[in-house]
């Protein structure tokens, strides 16, 4: 395998990594809180050297139970990679990779569609420069526009030229459940299932499995050729909010790990913070939370959560900030599980949540880039940001109208380029089949349009 003419050695990165001489959280500007609301400081230095593993049963590896979404890699323009503008920091994602490194992650999933088709390459370009031994890499079958065996099979082939690999560690069948229909097309029907069993007869790839969002009929029935295909790994949405309480077509995730618990396959965690909602909550669940604990932050509860299974292998969290990496390590250097008590509790928590109407984003951007130029994401957080700030009026004769007006219009023009906002979608409805959460997306656009000019206008409602 070529090697990266900066590969350093593990002995020296540790040296270099170690004493906390990477980039700090200051470094990265206008970053998202991640719920973190005490000094970090006073926690002194991230360790090194307790981070908690789970082993895989069906190979021995001993994965770091944090796992590194790679969705979100920074960008030169700063915040994380969003849409074809931008352009993704690699220094700052060799210095996030080398600090997880050295600090115990040892697990990084990719996509060929993640950061506009920019992910693989950076992050094998990260990783390259450690030894092969040093971490698991895992990247998906994302065929969801041309599911033909010949485009299939080009884009698995151009996985391991831009990740500089010769085998894969983990390969997801990407983001399973909007159909069965679309289930058979993308991989039965055009043999690439078969071709990728294959491939795991030939040691290149050494785990299969597959990503889920959608339909509990879809799930099982995938999951009933456990038998025939022999799953090594399946990756659900699992949070303490859709333990018991999923929206829209999402199924609980108390329903989806226990099917999986039963046929002992190994569970990896996407979506543990809701696209980080868990972490940016309405302030009074946010007090709720930190009375429990003030020294720890708000994502750490939903960390915590998770990691509190044994069939949970690895949870995904996408930290484009060195805030977030270290105060995800901090919770899981090592973990502190949950009880029964403190599991109740966050599940009270996530009820008391569901009475904000916020919109189920979890800023996944598969439904970027929009052909007419709308910033999606960026439109509906903002929206949900207002709403857990309490600056979502109901009525124009609410108590805090002028002051929830101001900062709602302010805070979107912000947030949002004026010709990237909701006033510019056409209703194309483009956008719709990729959103893994179903969300009726250019329906949202037309009601936050209308909320905007409502205000604007100083209109009654």
């Amino acid at each position: 395998m070529k090697k990266n003419k900066n590969t350093i050695d593990r002995r020296e990165f540790i040296k270099r990594l170690g004493a906390g001489s990477l980039l700090t959280a200051a470094a990265f500007t206008g970053c998202k809180s991640n719920g973190l609301k005490i000094d970090s400081s006073a926690l002194g230095e991230v360790p090194t050297d307790k981070m908690t593993y789970r082993t895989n049963p069906n190979t021995g590896d001993k994965v770091s139970i944090l796992g590194y979404g790679c969705m979100r890699w920074p960008t030169i323009e700063g915040g994380s990679a969003r849409d074809q503008r931008s352009k993704i920091d690699q220094e700052s994602v060799n210095e996030l990779v080398d600090y997880a490194l050295a600090h115990g992650v040892n697990y990084f999933d990719t996509s060929p569609v993640y950061c506009q088709g920019m992910s693989e390459e950076a992050t094998g370009i990260a990783l390259s420069r450690h030894p092969r031994e040093s971490y698991f890499i895992a990247t998906k079958m994302s065929n969801f526009s041309n599911p033909s065996f010949e485009n299939s099979v080009a884009m698995y082939k151009r996985s391991f030229e831009k990740l500089q690999v010769d085998y894969m560690d983990y390969y997801l069948l990407h983001n399973i459940g909007a159909s069965l229909d679309a289930f058979n097309r993308r991989f039965i029907d055009n043999g690439i299932l078969d071709f990728l069993i294959e491939e795991r007869k030939k040691g290149k790839i050494r785990n299969l499995g597959w990503s889920f969002h959608g339909e509990k009929e879809i799930f099982d029935h995938i999951l009933s050729l456990h038998e025939k295909v022999h799953w090594d790994f399946i990756q659900i949405q699992m949070n303490y909010s859709d333990w018991r309480s999923a929206r829209g077509n999402n199924v609980n995730a108390e329903y989806l790990y226990a099917e999986l618990e039963k046929r002992n396959i190994p569970v990896v965690i996407m979506e543990p913070l809701l696209g980080g909602r868990l972490s940016n909550v309405p302030n009074h669940i946010a007090a709720r939370l930190q009375e429990q604990a003030p020294e720890r932050s708000v994502a750490s509860w939903a960390f915590r959560f998770v990691g509190s299974y044994p069939m949970v292998l690895t949870a995904l969290s996408g930290m484009t900030y060195m805030e977030h990496l270290e105060d995800n390590i901090r919770t899981y250097a090592p973990l502190e599980e949950l009880n029964d008590e403190q599991k109740e509790f966050l599940f009270e928590t996530a009820e008391l949540m569901l009475q904000y109407p916020t919109i189920p984003c979890n800023d996944c951007k598969y439904c970027m880039p929009c052909p007419y130029g709308l910033d999606i994401p960026g439109i509906l957080l903002h929206y949900n940001k207002c709403v857990n700030e309490g600056n979502l009026s109901k009525s124009s004769r609410d108590e805090n109208y002028r002051k929830a007006r101001r900062a709602f219009l302010v805070g979107y023009d912000r947030a949002v380029e004026k010709e990237r906002q909701a006033d510019h979608c056409v209703g194309c409805k483009q956008c719709n089949p990729h959103c893994p959460q179903r969300i009726d997306i250019p329906r949202e656009m037309r009601r936050i349009d209308k909320y905007i000019e409502d205000l604007k206008q100083g209109r009654e409602f």
